[in-house]
């Protein structure tokens, strides 16, 4: 597993030898919209850094603005290499638009990952940890 950093301009993702992929988004802009292009960089970044190895994703969305292209949506749900990588995801929100518009996403285009929702970081990552412990069959 590579320990390490990459850094876009409204989004980061990193490991730290936890065995969870996280991810911050950072868009403060509401007209914005997460593209097929950017998702793409965003989809090389992960595999990068999971190097092969499947792990929790911890996807930190609070105060995060705009939305997605369906063509984002789908590639993201949808990447084989993503789907290879992705034990479930763990959604930090702070408002209930961000609870929409996961709940959204996942019904539409991600029904079979398992996800969760928190309100609090320490709750997304104990899930997180647990998820990985099932996955690779450990305590």
């Amino acid at each position: 597993m590579n320990e390490g950093i990459i850094i876009y301009e409204n989004a980061m993702f990193w490991t730290d030898g936890s065995g969870i992929l996280y991810c911050k988004f950072n868009n403060l802009n509401s007209k914005s919209t997460l593209d097929y292009k950017t998702a793409k960089q965003y989809i090389n970044a992960i595999v990068d850094l999971c190097n092969g190895e499947a792990m929790p994703f911890l996807i930190d969305v609070r105060d995060a603005r705009g939305t997605f292209s369906i063509a984002a949506a789908k590639l993201i749900a949808k990447s084989l290499e993503l789907v290879k990588l992705r034990i479930s995801e763990a959604f930090v929100i702070n408002n209930i638009g961000e609870t929409l518009l996961i709940t959204t996403y996942k019904r539409i285009y991600n029904p079979i990952t398992p996800f969760a929702v928190f309100r609090e970081l320490d709750l997304a990552k104990e899930y997180s940890l647990g998820a990985k412990n099932v996955f690779y069959g450990s305590n």
